[in-house]
């Protein structure tokens, strides 16, 4: 995680130099539980502090019906902004668990095919739960809230340690 800091606080000192504001999104919805990582983060980012501008929380989530409006509402308020976004992601069973922190945009809704824009210029991704024989939505009623607050703690903790250092 010391890497993942770094890489974090790399990021915040070249938007800073470049006058860019850096954005974090959260995407997902607090309807069910596998979806619920972008929001939990979202809102625990807010708890904490956090000196960078917030979409996506418990109270105001930003999902597949809304992710347009606020990635225009983003734009509108930050010009060219550093965008991070969050999501919680699908992956083998051995990933559960797992933080995923990759530069270039994330695609959400992939697992469930649903056909939404690419979001960021760097994003995280909680992997929460697996593919299974299951109908691809039935992980989001069958994840453990425990793996999804266990995420959003660990990749909060990350993002506020870097800001805070920053």
């Amino acid at each position: 995680m010391t890497l993942l800091k770094s890489k974090l606080k790399e990021i915040f000192s070249k938007a800073k130099q470049q006058q860019r504001e850096v954005v974090f999104l959260c995407i997902g919805s607090d309807r069910y539980i596998g979806d619920s990582l972008g929001p939990l983060i979202g809102s625990m980012m807010l708890e904490n502090g956090i000196s960078r501008p917030v979409h996506g929380t418990l109270e105001e989530p930003v999902h597949a019906f809304n992710l347009k409006l606020a990635l225009k509402d983003i734009h509108k308020k930050n010009e060219n902004p550093v965008l991070i976004s969050i999501d919680a992601s699908l992956g083998t069973k051995e990933q559960v668990g797992d933080v995923l922190f990759k530069e270039g945009p994330l695609v959400p809704g992939k697992a469930l095919k649903k056909m939404l824009p690419e979001v960021g210029d760097y994003h995280f991704q909680g992997i929460v739960n697996y593919l299974d024989p299951f109908p691809s939505s039935q992980f989001l009623n069958d994840t453990r809230l425990h793996t999804v607050m266990k995420l959003a703690k660990l990749i909060t903790q990350i993002i506020i340690d870097s800001d805070k250092e920053e």
